[in-house]
């Protein structure tokens, strides 16, 4: 992930942004998509998005002066960080992991080749994909 809380701000807004975006698109362009399903995601997402930029925005509830020494602080300091950017790091990872198997569920399975080429044709008449020459 970044190398600093703004990076970081940025990085998990274009990563739910860039997931919302994928169910829209997939709503417009999938048919027999289950629609609400995808609607409940991207809800899902914009809470993942609120509540990962709450575990970013942390404050080192210590003061230097409660340490013995300057050094004691830092490591402390350093030491909380790390353990809440982990603790980020897997709430962020898991509930991704999660929405992904969710997104991924309401697609309908195109087990055929017609059924395939159905969707591929839909998707073309949107304007969404190119066409593949062979």
């Amino acid at each position: 992930m970044a190398a600093n809380k703004r990076l970081l701000k940025k990085e998990i807004h274009r990563i739910c942004g860039a997931l919302a975006g994928e169910c829209v698109l997939a709503k417009l362009a999938i048919p027999g998509i289950n629609r609400e399903t995808l609607n409940g995601i991207i809800y899902q997402l914009a809470d993942l998005q609120q509540s990962a930029l709450r575990l970013v925005c942390v404050d080192f509830p210590g003061e230097t002066s409660g340490y013995g020494s300057k050094k004691e602080y830092v490591a402390a300091r350093r030491a909380y960080f790390k353990a809440s950017y982990a603790n980020l790091r897997e709430h962020f990872n898991s509930r991704i992991a999660e929405i992904l198997k969710e997104m991924n569920a309401a697609v309908p399975n195109a087990s055929t080749p017609q059924e395939r080429k159905a969707q591929m044709k839909h998707i073309l008449e949107l304007g969404f994909a190119e066409e593949e020459k062979h």
